[in-house]
């Protein structure tokens, strides 16, 4: 591996290219200038793949406060109701600039006001109103497309596509004077293979989500949960990692990988059938298939496992044909790739990985407890989604809180660490001889998780998986510290760690509340509502 440069200061760091990331980049790049470093290209993110919509007040039949009521409602008792307020009374303008900055959501030209557009509103499980704006089933494409756009028009913005960050810098775990604060992170470029320094008062987790710590999930290759186990390592408090949610739909069939049947679906009048060709959902909720994905996911779970069947079904045939196509538009397209017309037969569908609602423990602003240390985005666990992610709020989030992080830091900026900064020493590390022991490990911990960790669980299950989990990271970090960092490696790692951290969440909490469905705690305790689980790196 070639020696490493100098260190690269900015003023802001940015790890990660989805809405938070972007969102945060923008409004930083008016005070300084911004480096934004993601590890592979600057289009892999969650948001790219995001199908369903943005959630926002927005029609007339609307108010913030039916909004905050289905917010709670969904999160199961665990929400922070004055984050919850806040946050859906900015959405609003917080996509009001996302249109100016171009994102086209569907709609027709509003020939009472020229130049603006009456939007379409659909609904999606769990809300009581129509209220989530969407482009198409692409929704978070089209977003990706139009801040990318602004990113790239930015000369203050500097994008570093396939670099991968490793650890992050704070002065405490550096031996350095003063206060614990982050000033900067380790990066493996990749294409140079080498790891730089980066440095900068202000470092911003924007790294999404860790949906690939599990066998099947909705989620792209590069949701590894990095940011997570970056902040727990620098000694951050993490929370309610317990809380995943595994979205009730998605593809079944042998040659798609990971392809999500958008709720929206379900939101314009799609039924779920079981093998019998019958429906089910009204024995598990009156609210039948628009009710919370937690009960959605755990009813399928229920009716597969009592079948026998490999998936259940999803039926929206009844619809007209051109209706269905104009709608889903990608869905319809990729299902007739794979041999199937979803205007005349059902669709296949299991539940998958696909959120998580836990992570790095912010303020509404973004702020943890590491100063300049920020996370946005599906990084962090700001208290918006409590126990269960209400359908399309997850955008929001990002949208709303990238922007409160930009506004606090630029009006309060940090001052730059002006000492001299240890370079990235390789040591004695060789090259990797066994490769195999990489992929190995990483589907021994994918298989763990989904047999154990579920969306059932029990207390004997949460310990087999906390026993092997602890065995194979003894192997990651004696692997770690032998050989020199790869990709592969790094996410290896952090796989490893968001799953110990998920397993210890899940222990702390003798109930069952939303997400977390426990068959030897079956019911929620009062006494554990608005109780979070939090884990922090032993000093």
């Amino acid at each position: 591996m070639p020696a490493p440069a100098a260190p690269l200061r900015f003023d802001f760091l940015v790890l990660g290219s989805g809405i938070a990331g972007l969102t945060f980049a923008l409004r930083a790049a008016r005070a300084g200038r911004v480096a934004l470093i993601t590890k592979k290209n600057r289009t892999d993110s969650n948001t790219n793949w995001a199908q369903g919509g943005i959630a926002s007040v927005w029609g007339p039949d609307d108010t913030f406060d039916l909004h905050v009521r289905d917010t709670l409602d969904a999160g199961a008792g665990l929400c922070r109701e004055e984050v919850v307020r806040r946050i859906v009374a900015e959405g609003p303008q917080r996509i009001a600039d996302l249109i100016d900055l171009g994102a086209r959501f569907d709609g027709t030209d509003d020939p009472e006001r020229p130049g603006r557009r009456a939007l379409d509103l659909t609904r999606e499980g769990g809300h009581s109103r129509r209220r989530v704006l969407h482009a198409k089933d692409a929704t978070g494409a089209e977003i990706e497309r139009a801040l990318l756009k602004a990113v790239a028009a930015e000369p203050n913005i500097a994008v570093f596509e396939n670099h991968f960050a490793v650890d992050l810098l704070t002065t405490s775990k550096l031996g350095l004077p003063g206060p614990n604060r982050c000033i900067g992170v380790y990066v493996l470029d990749r294409p140079a293979d080498r790891v730089e320094l980066f440095s900068a008062p202000v470092v911003v987790l924007a790294t999404g989500g860790c949906g690939k710590v599990y066998l099947y999930t909705t989620n792209p290759d590069i949701a590894t949960g990095d940011g997570v186990a970056m902040a727990y390592r620098a000694g951050a408090g993490i929370a309610n990692m317990e809380f995943v949610q595994f979205h009730p739909t998605c593809l079944f069939h042998h040659r798609a990988k990971s392809f999500l049947i958008s709720e929206a679906v379900r939101g314009e009048g799609g039924l779920l059938r079981g093998a019998d060709g019958e429906r089910f959902m009204e024995r598990y909720d009156h609210r039948a298939e628009l009710a919370p994905r937690d009960i959605v996911a755990r009813a399928i779970d229920s009716e597969m496992k009592k079948s026998g069947s490999d998936c259940v079904f999803l039926d929206i045939t009844h619809k007209p044909a051109r209706f269905i196509i104009d709608h889903f538009p990608n869905i319809y397209r990729r299902c007739l790739e794979l041999g199937l017309d979803i205007t005349k037969e059902m669709i296949p569908v299991v539940p998958a990985a696909h959120y998580q609602c836990g992570g790095v423990i912010t303020d509404i602003d973004g702020a943890t407890e590491i100063p300049g240390l920020f996370a946005v985005g599906e990084v962090a666990c700001t208290g918006l989604h409590g126990a269960n992610r209400l359908a399309s709020n997850s955008l929001l989030e990002a949208l709303v809180c990238a922007n409160r992080a930009a506004d606090r830091l630029l009006a309060h900026r940090p001052e730059p660490f002006a000492g001299p900064l240890p370079a990235w020493e390789t040591g004695n590390a060789t090259n990797a001889d066994e490769m195999v022991v990489v992929s190995h490990n990483w589907d021994e911990i994918r298989r763990v998780m989904w047999d154990y960790v579920g969306i059932v669980r029990t207390d004997k299950r949460l310990r087999r998986a906390e026993k092997r989990l602890a065995n194979l990271q003894d192997e990651i970090r004696e692997y770690y510290w032998d050989f020199r960092v790869t990709s592969d490696l790094l996410e290896l790692r952090n796989i490893a760690m968001v799953a110990e951290l998920i397993v210890a969440c899940a222990l702390q909490r003798p109930e069952s509340r939303g997400l977390h469905y426990n068959l030897d705690h079956p019911a929620p305790d009062p006494a554990w509502a608005q109780r979070d689980t939090i884990v922090r790196r032993p000093a």
